[in-house]
């Protein structure tokens, strides 16, 4: 019994370590990708590739910094918005992320 308890801790204990190993900022950085890929799709475009977009913004953002800041701005600026307003409010930062 105290040695399935000690392998069952072990086993909790290295599942965190793992979740620790992804990293905040490539979660964040998945995260933002995805809600703006998304909501282009919603907005403009129904049959718009949305993996393809997320696709392509996780691998930009992770090869520049500058493209993770322009989608954790856009995500920021677009948040509840309309479609209408968000196009008007938040197309510089959204520009480098989607079409």
């Amino acid at each position: 019994m105290k040695r399935s308890l000690i392998l069952a801790a072990v086993a909790v204990l290295g599942a965190l370590a793992s979740l620790a190993s992804v990293g905040c900022d490539k979660v964040d950085e998945a995260f933002d990708c995805q809600q703006v890929c998304t909501r282009y799709r919603d907005c403009y475009d129904s049959s718009y590739d949305v993996s393809g977009c997320e696709s392509r913004c996780r691998t930009n953002a992770a090869n520049d910094p500058s493209v993770q800041q322009a989608a954790d701005t856009c995500d920021s600026c677009i948040g509840d918005k309309s479609c209408l307003s968000a196009t008007f409010n938040c197309a510089g930062s959204c520009g480098s992320i989607v079409p």
